[in-house]
């Protein structure tokens, strides 16, 4: 077998940040929609990304607390996830081997594919795109086992070689499966931004989840390769793309990469789920959807759900103007001269937003994720009355 190419090429044409088009979405109807079929995909665990940053710690009332409340929240989620595999309860083990995951090219673009894992990786998507020369994957996956069954999956279905991955931004499951391209000779890579972040990440996501899913679990740090810190394009084969560099949104810095009409956003958008709040970064979160908006993409691949159009960003800037009213509702009313209300007064006001929501976007999954959400949305808008 021939020794696989990857040819990164930094002079094809860097470009700079796409325009703020100010566009945000205040449509009534909060059902998020798809124009491309659902190639078995079941929601997963949103972004599990966090970063160290000064900015999101002083939104966090307790860093250390969070951390807990977080890492118990993941691991419940991780023992709820229904397997094949093995019964679900408190002491069971982790499969021998990972359920499979499903695949597929998408009936729209047969050129590109989607790879969904199971529910014990969180059902997290992975995409391909086929060139004639060889195959690019997009995000690693969670689980060192649905990264090789992704790699063979793309190569079965494509009868190409995998010739390089692109990790979208620093959550497990974007970068976990990296040293699994690795050992094959596939290149990874993310932007300096991304990169400087799963360090952190990883430490405070292994400490959630390795003895739940070892050995099929990356004890050690994940090393993608840099791409750099501007906006480029690359060419591996001959599958050209642009890997748009972006600040922080759903994670404290990403990566999304445009291929002809399509955009690959990871969490960013979540279609049919509620979306992953941790950092309380709304407003940057809808800077990085305009961005996305600006670069005139037709087909929206998301880091779970369907694919759609650009149905799906408005369907996310409705989705996240949404939750900051119902949490600046609440406080209005019982914000007094400046001054908090007691923590059983904030908790309560939260479970009626996330009652309003459940009710609201009735069918989204993962509701759960909430719980970390909107504490941080009300830090924020605390954090941007104080500033005020």
């Amino acid at each position: 077998m021939s020794p696989r190419r990857s040819r990164l090429r930094p002079d094809l044409g860097r470009t700079s940040s796409a325009p703020d088009h100010g566009r945000t979405s205040s449509a009534p109807d909060h059902g998020r929609t798809s124009s491309a079929p659902d190639h078995g995909r079941t929601s997963s665990a949103p972004d599990h990304g966090r970063t160290s940053s000064a900015t999101h710690l002083a939104r966090t009332s307790s860093a250390p607390h969070l951390g807990r409340t977080l890492a118990a929240l993941l691991l419940g989620l991780a023992l709820a996830a229904p397997t094949t595999a093995c019964h679900r309860d408190a002491s069971a083990s982790a499969p021998a081997k990972a359920p499979a995951g499903t695949w597929s090219r998408l009936a729209a673009d047969p050129t590109i594919g989607v790879y969904t894992s199971s529910e014990w990786g969180f059902a997290t998507a992975s995409y391909w795109i086929e060139g004639e020369e060889g195959v690019v994957v997009i995000d690693t996956q969670f689980l060192p086992s649905a990264a090789a069954e992704l790699i063979d999956a793309a190569e079965s279905t494509t009868g190409k070689k995998v010739l390089a991955a692109i990790v979208l931004h620093a959550n497990p499951d974007k970068f976990n499966g990296a040293a699994t391209f690795q050992a094959r000779g596939i290149e990874v890579l993310t932007s300096d931004q991304v990169l400087a972040l799963i360090p952190h990440v990883h430490e405070i996501r292994t400490d959630a989840f390795y003895e739940r899913y070892k050995p099929d679990y990356p004890e050690v740090l994940p090393k993608p390769s840099s791409l750099g810190g501007e906006t480029r394009t690359l060419r591996f084969g001959d599958v050209e793309l642009t890997a748009h560099v972006l600040g922080p949104g759903c994670s404290g810095a990403h990566v999304v990469v445009t291929h002809g009409a399509h955009a690959f956003v990871g969490d960013l958008v979540a279609n049919g789920a509620h979306s992953w709040l941790e950092l309380g970064l709304t407003p940057e979160w809808h800077e990085r959807l305009r961005e996305i908006e600006a670069m005139g993409a037709t087909s929206i691949h998301p880091g779970r759900g369907a694919s759609g159009g650009p149905e799906l960003l408005a369907a996310e800037h409705a989705y996240l103007d949404r939750v900051s009213a119902l949490v600046a509702s609440e406080r209005a009313s019982r914000v007094k001269d400046g001054v908090e209300p007691p923590k059983p007064e904030v908790k309560a006001a939260l479970a009626r937003v996330k009652a309003t929501l459940e009710q609201e976007y009735a069918g989204y999954r993962y509701a759960i994720f909430l719980a970390i959400g909107l504490p941080a949305e009300w830090r924020r808008q605390a954090a941007a009355g104080d500033a005020g």
